[in-house]
């Protein structure tokens, strides 16, 4: 049997006060033992399951000097102990802060912080020296570390709190909590507070931190904030406990307790007359000694003065002076009002009574004189008159005068080119200068210019209005005339549509419908609401007849009248008239603007060719007036369906022929040669390419107009006995080209032109060909 004993029990922190000691048994005793091997005792054993347990608690104070450790605080004992057995320990802290020695003493060998580590739980057993083997089952058992008063008490850092002005007592301005890490359920860990100034103002409750106000005298405006020492200590009833103290700040919050006041009794300004409305004049401070948040002073301007001056407070609640009107120095040159100051508080302040209080003050200003521009005696101006012939129409008149006191003479303008309406310069009249059409325009609004008549004057505007009125100018015009049709399968007194009437004025009269020509199929029926009626006289239309039907229809509001041509179209129809088909007459005129577009493209196109034969007469007069020496250097083209050597148009070649190498090719003399001449070399380079690819273009283009280029003077004539006429085969060289020529006029007349063309002149003894 295992047993556990304890004798160290605590009473009160730091004394010991008796031992304790507790038994567990783990097992049987020897006498117990021996009992058991009996048969009628084990078949008594063998029917009990369950097993009790006692778990135990050892008890050790922390903060142990080590000059005491290490220290027993308890025991093992076990009826299976014997000199071949051992106590072992297992758990926290065990063979290390906690061991047990052969006796079964427990040992703490290491000084405990309870405020770490408040209990270890550790287990116990017992184990044969020999075979390693447990000689009975483990006990559990705890041990509890006991506090001691080693922990003072601390505030948190920068307390401070906060409490109106004017507060009543008893109001709780904060709390302060101190922390201590003893334990708190022990005397150890108990804090009290106390005051140690300020104790005139505030008191706290001991046990729980409360500070509260014990006055109703705070006011802000004298002292804004106190200091106040705090003090809290553990062990309440013993003079030995540890203590703490911080500072606490109390600030007092503003409130709204001293009312505004004038800085000065007196404030002059300067302002010029010419200043706007909202000018701001000056500012009127005034003195409050609460904080802005708490400041509301409002302003009153002495009666009468207020329509001309007003005044609002800016964001230091100061007041501001502006203008509500303009200002006139001619009329008034100063002005001398009082404005006061006022302002609702949550109480009145001793130091905010009495009659020296600045709550009224005196304020002058000074107009001062500037040059001002003309003034209109009406800022706008409405004006109407009716549309029509001018027949010096007068409209109306404006008029201005110089403010200042010297009354300079006015002149008046308008600068509006575009203005229908003169004004003239020194009367200021308004008349119209044009023919107005209200359905054109029906209003003008334009600015009348009035300048002072010196050499610096000022100007000034003012808008004038002018309203066209109406007069019944404009005759009525036909309406809805395209939904008027006749069916085949209409009958006689069918109404095939209805007709209305626009008139462009503004008023116009009823309009009154009539048939100027009558009509043998068709007739019109007024209906006195401004629309009229066509009604079929009779049926058999069809849409094979080619013959047009037209209504020509008077329209008269009472003053206008106008003629209007209404088509009717004959149309197959469907149920309810509705449209199906409808035949389309041709017109047979033509209109006036179509008759000039025409003449227009006719002169046009007669201008054109008319250019074109001048310009091909004037290339033909050059080609032939040109000399030879300018002649020999071009490629001619003739007319492959022979137009004639005249027809002939020249291009400059004397690129190509700077191409070519050989220039050693010269035309035969005379018709014996014509059956040895040969082609002249090709030209080599890039130019030769490009010839060559004409060349080959010219042969293939079947759809082309041929032009007699190299491919044809260079090889068409190759079998000919004066060989090829082209100068591409000649040098570039004027004296190659000039040379030998003259046998041209020896061929006869049919080479006559030719000859002419490389200037060879021709004998006057030649025949015409």
């Amino acid at each position: 049997m295992m047993k556990l004993s304890a004798w160290r029990q605590v009473t009160e922190p730091g004394c010991w006060a008796g031992i304790l000691v507790v038994l567990c048994t783990l097992s049987m005793g020897a006498d117990v033992q021996q009992a058991l091997k009996t048969p009628s005792m084990q078949s008594r054993v063998l029917q009990r399951h369950k097993r009790e347990w006692k778990w135990d608690k050892l008890y050790v104070f922390e903060e142990m000097s080590p000059e005491n450790l290490p220290e027993k605080i308890g025991k093992l004992e076990n009826t299976r102990s014997s000199d071949n057995s051992r106590f072992v320990l297992s758990g926290e802290g065990a063979n290390d802060i906690f061991t047990v020695d052969d006796n079964g003493d427990i040992l703490v060998n290491a000084k405990l912080d309870r405020e770490k580590k408040g209990d270890y739980r550790l287990s116990a057993s017992i184990i044969d020296i020999g075979n390693k083997k447990p000689l009975d089952k483990n006990d559990s058992f705890v041990i509890i570390v006991l506090d001691i008063n080693d922990n003072s008490p601390v505030f948190p850092p920068n307390l401070s709190g906060s409490i109106n002005e004017l507060s009543e007592a008893g109001s709780v301005v904060m709390t302060v909590n101190a922390a201590d890490a003893d334990d708190p359920t022990s005397p150890n860990g108990k804090i009290v507070y106390e005051l140690k100034n300020g104790t005139d103002l505030f008191n706290i409750t001991k046990d729980t931190g409360e500070i509260q106000l014990k006055t109703i005298n705070l006011d802000r405006e004298k002292q804004s904030q106190y200091l106040i020492t705090v003090q809290c200590k553990d062990l309440p009833s013993s003079l030995s406990g540890n203590s703490a103290t911080t500072i606490v700040t109390i600030n007092i919050n503003d409130a709204n307790d001293n009312v505004a006041t004038f800085k000065k009794g007196i404030y002059q300004f300067d302002v010029r007359e010419d200043s706007q409305p909202e000018f701001e004049i000056g500012k009127l401070e005034v003195e409050d000694k609460d904080e802005i948040q708490n400041k509301d002073p409002t302003f009153t301007i002495q009666h009468k003065y207020d329509e001309v001056f007003g005044i609002k407070r800016d964001q230091m609640k100061d007041g501001i002076l502006s203008l509500k009107v303009p200002l006139d120095y001619e009329t008034v040159k100063t002005y001398s009002f009082a404005v006061y100051v006022d302002e609702l508080t949550v109480s009145k302040s001793p130091d905010n009574q009495g009659p020296n209080l600045l709550k009224k003050t005196q304020v002058s200003i000074n107009v001062i004189d500037v040059d001002e521009p003309p003034v209109f005696n009406q800022t706008e101006y409405n004006f109407s008159i009716h549309e029509g012939p001018i027949n010096n129409k007068l409209i109306g008149a404006v008029s201005a005068k110089d403010p200042d006191t010297i009354g300079h003479k006015i002149r008046y303008s308008i600068e509006d080119p575009n203005c229908p309406v003169h004004v003239d310069a020194v009367l200021g009249l308004l008349t119209l200068e044009r023919e107005l059409d209200r359905e054109q325009e029906s209003s003008y609004t334009f600015h009348v210019t009035a300048h002072e008549d010196n050499l610096n004057g000022l100007k000034s505007n003012a808008v004038v209005k002018l309203k066209v009125l109406d007069i019944n100018d404009n005759a009525p015009e036909l309406t809805n005339g395209s939904y008027v049709y006749v069916c085949e399968s209409d009958t006689p007194g069918t109404i095939i549509g209805t007709i209305g009437a626009y008139d462009k004025d503004e008023h116009p009269g009823r309009f009154r419908f009539l048939l100027t020509k009558k009509s043998s199929n068709f007739s019109l029926l007024d209906n006195k609401d401004n629309t009229a009626s066509i009604v079929l006289k009779h049926g058999g239309f069809s849409t094979e007849d080619s013959v047009e039907h037209v209504l020509e229809i008077e329209i008269s509001d009472g003053e206008k009248k106008s003629s209007n041509f209404l088509p009717i179209k004959v149309c197959t129809c469907q149920s309810g008239r509705q449209m199906e088909y409808c035949m389309a007459y041709a017109q047979t005129g033509v209109s006036v603007s179509a008759l000039l577009a025409i003449l227009l493209c006719i002169v046009t196109i007669l201008v054109i060719i008319i250019l074109i034969v001048l310009r091909r007469r004037f290339q033909k007069e050059v080609l032939v007036t040109k000399s030879s020496g300018e002649i020999h250097e071009q490629l001619v083209r003739y007319d492959e369906e022979g137009g004639g050597e005249m027809d002939t148009n020249g291009y400059d070649v004397s690129i190509l022929t700077s191409a070519c190498h050989d220039s050693s090719f010269r035309p035969a003399t005379g018709p014996s040669l014509y059956a040895m001449v040969k082609k002249p070399p090709a030209c080599k380079g890039d130019m030769a390419v490009m010839i060559e690819v004409k060349k080959d273009e010219a042969d293939h283009d079947r759809d082309g107009i041929p032009y007699d280029t190299l491919h044809i003077y260079g090889y068409e004539g190759s079998e000919s006995l004066a060989g090829s006429l082209s100068s591409l085969g000649s040098s570039s060289s004027g004296s190659n080209l000039d040379y030998d020529y003259d046998f041209l006029n020896e061929w006869g007349p049919r080479f006559r032109t030719l000859a002419q063309l490389y200037g060879v002149e021709g004998s006057d003894t030649d025949s015409s060909y």
